[in-house]
C-alpha cells in the first residue's frame, strides 16, 4: 500500500467511526509518522509527529542533541563500523552501557561488566542484528551510578508541564541480576525526586530540550519522557521517551487531578500555559 492509498484508507475509517481527536500511543507509529497521517486527514492528533518522535527513535540524534545544547547526560561514542566499536572497547572503561540506536522494545541497552560482554552486544547489534536496523549504529556510553527516575511531561511545542515523579526497576531477575527489560515494576512518586533535583532539572534539562527541539526545527507535541540518573554531579538524562513510558503511566496517571483530554487538546492547541497541571497527595504501585 502506498501513501496515498493509506491516507484514504485512513480517511474512510475516520469517517467511518466519527473520529475527530486521535492519540496516538505507542513508539513504532509515531516514529513512522501516524501523527503526520492523521494530520494530513484533518483530525486533530496528540502526539508528536515523525520529525520530533525521532527524540526516541535515535539515541544518536538524541545523544548529539544534548551535547548540542549543554543538557547533562552520559560522556558517549558513537559507531557505525563494528570494528571500530569492538576496538574502543579494548581500552573504554568497565562497566559501560551499549545502546542499539534505533527502538528495540526496551530491551536495547545492555550494562556490560566485562569487555567480552561489551563486544558481544556490539556483535550482536551490528552483525547478528537482534534488533534489526535499529542496531546499525550504536551508542557506547560511560555507566553512571546513582538512583534512576522517571518523570513525565506534557508538552505543546514550547510550554512544558511536569507530571509526578516515578521509579522504575528494569533488570530481571531478584537483585537486578538480569538484563534489562521494558520494565519489573514502578511506584509513584520517588523520594530521591527532592525539590532540589527538580529546580535543577527544570532549569538545564526539562526546557532546555523542549527549546532544542524548537530550535531544531522539531517542535515536540505530545509526551516527554525524561529518564534520568541522579549521580554524584548532578541529575544527567539517560534517556527520553517521545510517549507515555510503561509502566510508569500506570503509577502516574491515576494520581492526576486533571481531565487528561483536558490536557491533552491544550497540548495540540498550544495553550498548555493554561492548564494547572495536579496530582493527588498520594502513592501508587504497580507490580
Amino acid at each position: 500500500m502506498d501513501s496515498k492509498e493509506f491516507l484514504d484508507a485512513l480517511n474512510l475509517v475516520a469517517k467511518e467511526k466519527g473520529i475527530d481527536f486521535a492519540v496516538v500511543a505507542p513508539d513504532d507509529p509515531l516514529v513512522l509518522g501516524m501523527v503526520d497521517a492523521l494530520n494530513a486527514i484533518g483530525i486533530p492528533c496528540f502526539g508528536p509527529d515523525k520529525k520530533a518522535a525521532i527524540l526516541e527513535g535515535s539515541k544518536v540524534f538524541s545523544k548529539n542533541l544534548m551535547k548540542k545544547y549543554g543538557i547533562p547526560t552520559a560522556a558517549y561514542e558513537v559507531f557505525d563500523d563494528m570494528e571500530k566499536a569492538l576496538a574502543y572497547l579494548e581500552t573504554a572503561p568497565l562497566p559501560t552501557v551499549v545502546k542499539a540506536d534505533g527502538l528495540a522494545l526496551g530491551k536495547g541497552v545492555i550494562i556490560a561488566e566485562t569487555k567480552e560482554q561489551a563486544q558481544d552486544a556490539v556483535r550482536s547489534m551490528m552483525a547478528d542484528k537482534v534488533f534489526g536496523a535499529s542496531g546499525d549504529h550504536v551508542v557506547i556510553e560511560e555507566f553512571m551510578t546513582g538512583r534512576e527516575v522517571s518523570v513525565l511531561s506534557f508538552v505543546d511545542g514550547k510550554t512544558i508541564k511536569i507530571m509526578s515523579s516515578a521509579q522504575d526497576h528494569k533488570r530481571a531477575k531478584d537483585g537486578d541480576q538480569g538484563s534489562n527489560t521494558g520494565g519489573m515494576g514502578t511506584f509513584s512518586p520517588s523520594p530521591f525526586y527532592t525539590k532540589e533535583v527538580d529546580d535543577f532539572c527544570k532549569k538545564y534539562i526539562y526546557q532546555a530540550t523542549v527549546d532544542a527541539m524548537a530550535k531544531e526545527g522539531r517542535p515536540f507535541t505530545g509526551v516527554i519522557f525524561f529518564g534520568l540518573m541522579l549521580t554524584e554531579d548532578g541529575p544527567k538524562v539517560l534517556e527520553y521517551n517521545a510517549r507515555f513510558g510503561d509502566p510508569e503511566a500506570q503509577v502516574v496517571l491515576p494520581r492526576m487531578k486533571n481531565d487528561i483530554i483536558d490536557v491533552m487538546e491544550a497540548c495540540v492547541d498550544g495553550t498548555l500555559d493554561t492548564i494547572d497541571l495536579q496530582f493527588e497527595d498520594n502513592a501508587c504501585v504497580c507490580v
